[in-house]
């Protein structure tokens, strides 16, 4: 724990601020999204709860700026990814299967930003204003922008279908990540009865098949 003496210049806030997101993101790399409480958060920071909350409204507004920012570093890191995943030469319909295949490889060692991404309309949109709401959507729709282009790119069959698809994929990830993370109940469900057994969802597996099925659906449909 780090133990701060008060900010008064904008660089020390901005250290403080920063302090408060890298501690977050440890905490993540440890326990689920929903476990991550603002008690332990500030303890951990070295702040009391009251000074946490001068940088950040709540947890959510915390965890929020966590997902923006991986969401941003995940679509910096995926042309390299899609570049090399992709053979430009191939049939529309091989592109949309090995889009689909790069798109969930660069997911596999991004646990938090799927964890994110899972807890973001149930949990990280409550409990924060208007104005971080609307700052944060706002940022979301950059990112899906991002995520657009990347598949126009590789996909110019697209074309105005892109940004449908680019949404739909992130609430997919969102979607799959909880499935695919069944409670202990259910676990010992699947193991007592091998009839379920087709209900326990791989990560990488379901959601390739469901990210190139979504592709290929939206290359069919007619433009808008």
């Amino acid at each position: 724990m780090t133990t701060f003496q008060r900010a008064r210049s904008e660089e020390q806030r901005e250290i403080r601020r920063q302090a408060i997101l890298d501690t977050a993101v440890a905490m993540l790399d440890e326990m689920p999204v929903g476990a991550v409480s603002l008690n332990e958060l500030s303890r951990r920071v070295g702040l009391a709860k009251s000074n946490v909350l001068r940088y950040f409204e709540s947890r959510e507004a915390v965890l929020l700026q966590l997902l923006d920012d991986a969401w941003k570093q995940w679509t910096a890191d995926l042309p390299d990814r899609l570049a090399a995943g992709v053979d430009a030469g191939a049939g529309v319909d091989v592109r949309g299967e090995q889009f689909a295949s790069a798109v969930v490889a660069s997911l596999a060692d991004r646990t938090m930003l799927c964890d994110l991404f899972s807890a973001q309309a149930g949990v990280l949109e409550h409990n924060v204003s208007a104005d971080v709401a609307a700052r944060y959507k706002r940022a979301a729709l950059a990112n899906v922008d991002a995520l657009a282009d990347l598949a126009r790119t590789h996909l110019p069959e697209l074309g105005d279908r892109a940004e449908g698809l680019a949404r739909s994929m992130t609430m997919m990830i969102g979607a799959m990540w909880t499935h695919a993370r069944p409670s202990p109940a259910m676990l010992a469900a699947y193991d007592a009865d091998p009839s379920l057994a087709v209900l326990r969802m791989d990560f990488a597996a379901s959601l390739r098949e469901m990210l190139a099925t979504l592709t290929a659906g939206t290359l069919a449909r007619p433009a808008p």
